[in-house]
């Protein structure tokens, strides 16, 4: 077979050997498990008889042989059973179950974990009862996946595609799972650009994360590239996933590509917001997809009771809404990087736009923002492409996370919109109808490395844009107006005061006596709150009525009616009461001074406008609440003028003509 599409079109069509048996949301059930163990069969392939003699020969004597058949196998895992693909078909399909099953059992404990993961007994028992074990078997034996055929990524690609096909009759979400490949080796020379001298190092160690790892082609792909720079470097993988079938490709993918297995025993199945596998590591660099707009409810318990550990958690500044995770997992990265002291650490994620901008300040998400801008780990972000993506044609973003920034861009974040670099594709694979080519992503990459040289020619203007961190911050103040009303004890208003909360909480015989005294206070029209005021406390005092401030402020409250030509009303301490109706907020930048911008922008426009100086912020106790957003759109928005009217004109009088024309020939 000539490419990993061939074989991709080769191993879904034995769809058409089981459709009358397995739903088509159930063809995964068969397909994946089937083409992992036909490529960890054609691994073992060529070393299966020096493995079975070395098995009989030493099984009485030692007592652990694994380190030895592993020798033998030339990899991290082995089998012991006498089987391969080909013998279990030289058998016959009558014994096939049970051979398979020995098959199976003969593998050494890891790579049997990881079959075992796609829960593939009762596959194996349900393809017997219908008689197409043995069809499924020899056709899988008729595709060699060795690597010499097949490559690594080719590999990775033909998971990766399958599961987009599963995915897509499931109609579930196939980004949850991998990442388009060209998407990928941007995210990669982007986390690792800068670091090119030391990637020179001979021996040098590094350690790569992806929390949300899928089948792992991030991982790989880093790897690849730090290799491509040393040779002699040892790279260290590290990752963890939530789908126990991705997890299993992942994990047989790197038993097969790693040293001893090495990184493939760092591959962790679980949620990593509610368990953080990796607890006590820090890493070099990290990379993530994680799912866009995923709710992470069955993760709350866990990740809230981390948010309140503070600083000894990884969810210092908060937690996001509910519906959406994809915060939380920057905060786990940013948790990750290695310590400025022991070199520091770089990140990789990609999102959606909803953590740019959603939650308004104090929300979760501006008060992760805040965190991020303050403590100066963001140093870009990305705007990709539209239809990148095989689940979704939205744009998406790539932020650069780091603790170790160069000195120019300290202080600084780049924003870089590469929305309008893209190639078309000849056949769209789902939503994805673009991709980027090399050129492209090279493109970006130059424009992300010249920090300087954009920042000051400008020539590139229309996609970098450099900004302080502090230039996305604003103060939230709240403008009140005064509370304006005028006050009357009418046989309409006294009414009202029966309604009131905490006047209803007076005894009966307290509550006749205020209102009979209301009926005997002069039916007049005051202006003046604080004297209207006074004037209802005397007149309880005089009838011998004591009751608290809340009853009195009820009494004022039915009787009062808003007017705009009454004072402004004041409080006992000589404070203006505000109006709540006429409430309003106001954003400031984070640069400027509050007092300098209320006076400017609010008070030649509504002059009895004031800042509530209570409302204030929780971290640094100055009014105004502080709010963080990054609105993408605002910074690279370009205004298109509307033509000119008599232009708009002549087109609709030239279809107006043309329509008359078209009427008076089927009217003919």
């Amino acid at each position: 077979m000539e490419t990993h599409s061939d074989v991709v079109n080769f191993l879904w069509e034995t769809a058409n050997l089981i459709r009358d048996d397995f739903k088509r949301g159930r063809y995964q059930d068969v397909i994946l498990p089937f083409t992992v163990l036909r490529r960890i069969d054609s691994v073992l392939k060529p070393t299966k008889d020096e493995v079975l003699e070395a098995y009989q020969k030493y099984k009485g004597e030692l007592d652990n042989m694994d380190s030895l058949l592993r020798e033998k196998a030339g990899q991290a895992f082995y089998n012991t059973s006498r089987y391969t693909f080909e013998r279990l078909l030289q058998e016959g399909p009558g014994p096939l179950e049970d051979n398979l099953n020995t098959y199976i059992a003969g593998f050494s404990p890891n790579m049997r974990e990881v079959i075992e993961k796609f829960e593939f007994r009762n596959t194996i028992r349900r393809l017997d009862d219908a008689g197409l074990l043995y069809q499924v078997v020899d056709r899988f034996t008729s595709v060699d996946l060795h690597p010499d055929d097949i490559t690594n990524e080719q590999m990775g690609l033909i998971f990766e595609e399958l599961i987009r096909k599963f995915n897509e009759a499931l109609d579930e979400n196939p980004g949850e799972h991998f990442t388009p490949r060209e998407v990928v080796r941007l995210m990669t020379k982007l986390v690792l650009d800068s670091e090119k001298k030391p990637l020179g190092q001979p021996g040098k160690v590094f350690k790569i994360c992806d929390p949300c790892c899928g089948t792992g082609g991030m991982l790989t792909a880093a790897r690849d590239e730090i290799r491509g720079e040393n040779q002699g470097a040892q790279v260290h993988l590290f990752g963890q996933e939530v789908n126990p079938q991705t997890w299993a490709i992942c994990k047989s993918d790197l038993y097969m590509k790693t040293e001893e297995g090495r990184d493939a025993d760092n591959v962790e199945l679980g949620s990593t917001l509610s368990g953080d596998a990796h607890r006590d590591e820090q890493f070099d660099f990290q990379l993530a997809n994680p799912p866009y707009g995923k709710d992470w409810k069955s993760d709350k318990k866990e990740v809230e009771s981390e948010a309140e550990r503070g600083a000894a958690g990884r969810f210092e500044p908060g937690t996001p809404r509910k519906s959406d995770g994809q915060l939380l997992f920057l905060q786990h990265m940013v948790s990750h990087l290695k310590p400025v002291p022991d070199g520091g650490g770089r990140a990789c994620i990609i999102m959606n736009g909803s953590p740019l901008f959603t939650g308004g300040a104090g929300s979760g998400e501006s008060e992760i923002r805040r965190w991020l801008m303050e403590n100066d780990w963001v140093e870009a972000i990305i705007q990709l492409p539209e239809q990148l993506f095989y689940n979704t044609g939205i744009s998406t973003y790539v932020w650069v996370v780091s603790n170790t920034k160069r000195p120019e861009r300290r202080g600084k974040v780049q924003l870089i919109d590469a929305s309008g670099l893209w190639t078309e594709m000849r056949k769209s694979l789902g939503d994805k109808r673009r991709y980027l080519s090399e050129e492209q992503i090279e493109e970006v990459v130059q424009l992300y490395d010249s920090f300087e040289y954009y920042q000051e020619n400008g020539e590139e203007e229309d996609r970098v844009q450099i900004f302080d961190t502090e230039d996305f911050g604003y103060r939230k103040i709240r403008v009140e107006r005064p509370l304006r009303v005028n006050l009357r004890p009418s046989e309409e208003r006294i009414e009202n005061v029966w309604d009131k909360r905490y006047f209803g909480r007076l005894d009966k015989e307290v509550q006749e006596q205020v209102v009979a005294m209301l009926h005997d206070m002069e039916d007049q029209t005051h202006y003046d709150y604080a004297d209207f005021r006074s004037h209802l406390k005397n007149e309880l005092d005089a009838h011998g009525i004591s009751i608290r401030k809340k009853k009195r402020t009820d009494i004022i409250e039915a009787l009062s009616e808003k007017d705009p030509d009454a004072e402004p009303a004041r409080d006992t301490k000589d404070r203006l009461i505000s109006d709540t109706d006429l409430r309003d907020y106001e954003r400031v930048p984070l640069k400027e001074d509050v007092k300098e911008y209320f006076e400017r922008e609010v008070k030649p426009h509504v002059e009895d406008a004031f800042i509530d100086e209570d409302y204030t912020d929780e971290q640094d106790g100055k009014v105004g609440r502080v709010g963080y957003e990054i609105n993408f759109n605002r910074y690279f928005y370009e205004y298109d003028p509307p033509r000119p009217l008599g232009e708009i004109e002549e087109d609709l009088q030239e279809v107006q003509r043309d329509i008359v024309e078209m009427m008076e020939e089927v009217t003919a």
